[in-house]
């Protein structure tokens, strides 16, 4: 049962993903507003919407743990491995907005979170500030795409529909709306049956958190980014995932910190360690994104390989197995000096044009 659950879970999340791509870009678009914003907006804040459920019924059956876990989880799921598979199957053009702006914005919410948590603890006036913080940012990024000229606007609008259905705004509502419940239901069923998996094997609350719940409830942005890459909707593939990971700090934990009756409290695990790999994976985005302005094949390869690494340390921390000291003294030894010389080395190399 938990295997179908899996299946129907992931299929589920496929049919919403194109749903909601399809449906929000067109409805956005018919009101002037950039393919860029749909993604960082209206598409993003929709596949997050299973991490603050996720998150607020983890704070609900007193779990805080897992409620915090995941979404660490996520961002760093969303960045290294979704970014990384999308670039695999075709390179990703980076909009200069997203370089000058998002990416920025992305950033600094990660090192403001970062320093909200030092003292362990994610209180209720820290956890209202980053929700007004993400519904400023949305109004303004919302007048900002309705600012632009008029020709521009007409272009989005004039892409809008494809289609004599599309045009109607009904069908638009219709398609939103199926694509946001198929994904919640998809990752519900994924996330059960996986967390099922996952506490057969004994593995702890935090674990199951930054793991398993992460990637069921990044499954969305996985078939939103992956679809989105496929129909050549670009944009939305990058800015869903930068916009998902804003939500997810400004939104996400924003939201099931004022629910909390006493704020979140943050693992020691994850303040001194997670956290930091979450905020790593933030800053390497600013040297690969504004050189060249676009995420090559071997960099999302090379994102993929991250993720891929840091999952195994947490496989193997969460066994206490012999291997996990000659594993962390390779990765400080080896790969870290090497990411290090790769990013300087991205920085100073000429620009394209």
């Amino acid at each position: 049962m938990n295997l179908l659950l899996f299946l129907l879970g992931l299929a589920a999340l496929v049919a919403g993903a194109e749903l909601l791509v399809r449906g929000a870009a067109r409805l956005a678009l018919s009101f002037g507003v950039s393919p860029l914003v749909v993604g960082l907006t209206i598409v993003a804040f929709g596949t997050s919407a299973p991490e603050v459920a996720v998150s607020i019924g983890a704070v609900a059956s007193g779990t805080t743990d897992l409620a915090v876990g995941n979404v660490v989880g996520s961002n760093i799921f969303n960045v290294l491995l979704i970014l990384g598979l999308a670039a695999l199957i075709s390179p990703l053009c980076v909009h200069v907005q997203i370089i000058r702006q998002e990416v920025p914005m992305m950033t600094a919410a990660t090192l403001v979170l970062a320093v909200l948590v030092l003292d362990g603890q994610l209180s209720r006036a820290e956890a209202g500030l980053l929700l007004a913080v993400l519904i400023a940012y949305s109004v303004f990024l919302v007048r900002q795409s309705r600012a632009a000229p008029p020709e521009e606007q007409a272009e989005y609008e004039k892409s809008a529909s494809h289609s004599r259905w599309d045009r109607h705004w009904a069908v638009q509502w219709l398609l939103v709306a199926g694509g946001l419940v198929l994904l919640v239901l998809g990752s519900d069923w994924l996330v059960e049956a996986a967390v099922a998996f996952a506490q057969a094997l004994g593995v702890s609350d935090v674990v199951i958190g930054l793991t398993v719940v992460a990637a069921g409830t990044s499954m969305p942005e996985v078939a939103t980014s992956v679809m989105a890459t496929l129909r050549g909707e670009r944009d939305i593939a990058v800015g869903n995932v930068i916009g998902s990971n804003l939500f997810n700090i400004l939104g996400c934990l924003g939201v099931s910190g004022l629910v909390a009756s006493g704020g979140l409290a943050v693992p020691p695990a994850v303040l001194h360690f997670d956290l930091w790999v979450m905020t790593a994976a933030m800053l390497a985005c600013l040297p690969v994104f504004m050189t060249g302005r676009e995420i090559a094949r071997w960099e999302g390869a090379v994102f993929l390989g991250y993720y891929l690494a840091y999952t195994a340390y947490l496989i193997l921390a969460a066994q206490q197995h012999a291997a996990l000291g000659a594993y962390s003294q390779v990765m400080m030894s080896f790969v870290i000096p090497l990411t290090i010389v790769t990013l300087v080395a991205v920085m100073i190399r000429p620009r394209p044009g």
